[in-house]
């Protein structure tokens, strides 16, 4: 019963967001949006382009701390899989390219998915808090539109939360790592067992240091953003003041935990250009800069993605790797410890 309603409510959310984006679409002068498009400066897109592939890097880089005390000591190999995944994300919906690294690290480090997984989830938490700092500095003290500022409790109070389960993850005692050998487990026991895997490595990798490093990373990466789209728009002649690009990307990114639609084309326009006739510019010249900013968000890195890791990205369906429950357990070093290179 409850997948039916699942499927109902997803069914019922993709038809209202493809409704809107057609009604959207219908209101659109194209003819001026690709005018826009056309004018716009080569120097300063491509300036663009360089520095949102600086930003995905630096991701790889986040992920690569914590990869490391699990025994994947590798940074091109979280490089290659951080931009193989977002190329996979470009094309497919839900963020599928995020399960996607988590196989690619796990076969080519031969490290259980649970503990690669750990590492994962760790990564996108502080993508997610970088995204909170951002928002409840600007809720502060940016004059925003009215709507994003009612957001200020919200995102002061997600931050102490954030700030909270931090402090936890760093100060929690590591437990015993009590793995049984059996391939006659059943589903129950191996989801248990799973689950206890992904906790041990999540205790293991947590610490202060580690923490603050991705902290650094992850204000970086957003200041990156947000010098890709304010040289977009440069580039396009659109003359939004850096408080509209920071609006326009805490717009945009609000569900960017989940993409309604491959690369979040089309919600992604409309959501910009909402943003950018708030601040009173033109909205076919808004959705110009916005086209011109998915483009480069995704071609280059696609094209990246499929030269960096050809292999996971096109290769048929593979042999079952061994069964969680029967590899040998790799060792979380004790927190502050690091692999050998």
């Amino acid at each position: 019963m409850k997948r039916h309603l699942t499927r109902a409510l997803r069914l019922t959310i993709t038809v209202l967001i493809v409704a809107m984006l057609i009604v959207f679409a219908t209101k659109v002068n194209w003819h001026e949006t690709w005018r826009a498009i056309e004018n716009s400066s080569i120097s300063l897109l491509l300036a663009a382009a360089v520095v949102n592939l600086l930003s995905l890097a630096l991701k790889g880089v986040r992920w690569w701390i914590f990869l490391r005390p699990i025994g994947a000591s590798s940074l091109w190999l979280a490089l290659r899989a951080t931009f193989a995944g977002a190329g996979l994300n470009n094309v497919l919906v839900a963020n599928s390219g995020e399960a996607a690294r988590v196989i690619f690290v796990s076969r080519a480090a031969h490290i259980t998915s649970a503990k690669v997984l750990a590492t994962l989830a760790l990564e996108r938490l502080f993508e997610l808090i970088g995204y909170v700092i951002l928002l409840a500095l600007a809720v502060s003290l940016l004059p925003l539109p009215a709507a994003i500022e009612r957001t200020r409790p919200f995102a002061w109070l997600a931050l102490a939360l954030v700030a909270g389960f931090l402090i936890y993850l760093v100060r929690r005692p590591e437990s015993p790592d009590q793995i049984i050998a059996s391939t006659e487990l059943g589903w129950r026991a191996k989801t248990k067992q799973y689950g206890r895997r992904f906790m041990h490595a999540l205790a293991g990798i947590s610490t202060g240091p580690r923490f603050v490093a991705a902290l650094a990373l992850s204000v970086g990466i957003w200041a990156l953003q947000v010098a890709t789209y304010a040289l977009t728009a440069m580039a396009a002649h659109l003359h939004l003041p850096l408080v509209g690009t920071v609006a326009a990307i805490l717009a945009v990114n609000i569900g960017f935990a989940i993409r309604a639609t491959p690369g979040n084309v089309g919600v992604f326009q409309m959501l910009y250009a909402a943003t950018a006739t708030a601040f009173g510019l033109d909205e076919n010249q808004a959705i110009a800069v916005a086209f011109l900013i998915q483009t480069q968000q995704i071609l280059p890195v696609t094209i990246l993605g499929i030269a960096l890791a050809p292999e996971f990205i096109f290769q048929k369906r593979r042999k079952a790797a061994r069964p969680d429950n029967i590899l040998p357990d790799e060792p979380v070093l004790p927190k502050g410890a690091q692999a050998p290179s």
